[in-house]
């Protein structure tokens, strides 16, 4: 099955380790040259810790969803490999992509 921005997913938490998952927002599009086999991801969280973190709301659900509210985390960026992803688990609106890429851009690059 071949991801698309916008679709969460759930796999493998290469942060905690090979034993651990969470669901990622997909970020990444066909311009990216490995798409299908590898997407760039956003994690998401169910913790409210840190004022940045952007908040799913219901009405941002286009399909499926997560057990808890949660939140994407813009500057928890990572790269998973099509074998790292266990199961898809939503779809949430381009608007919500494009604000958390958004928000990743003011951590990268040149000031």
């Amino acid at each position: 099955m071949t991801f698309d921005p916008g679709d969460v997913v759930y796999g493998a938490d290469p942060f905690k380790g090979s034993d651990y998952a969470r669901p990622w927002l997909v970020i990444s599009n066909a311009a990216h040259p490995f798409q299908g086999n590898q997407y760039i991801v956003l994690a998401l969280t169910t913790r409210t810790w840190h004022e940045g973190l952007l908040s799913i709301t219901d009405s941002q659900w286009i399909d499926g969803g997560t057990p808890d509210p949660s939140r994407v985390v813009p500057w928890s960026v990572e790269t998973l490999d099509e074998s790292d992803i266990d199961h898809w688990q939503g779809t949430v609106t381009a608007s919500l992509v494009d604000e958390a890429v958004d928000e990743l851009e003011t951590f990268v690059g040149s000031e």
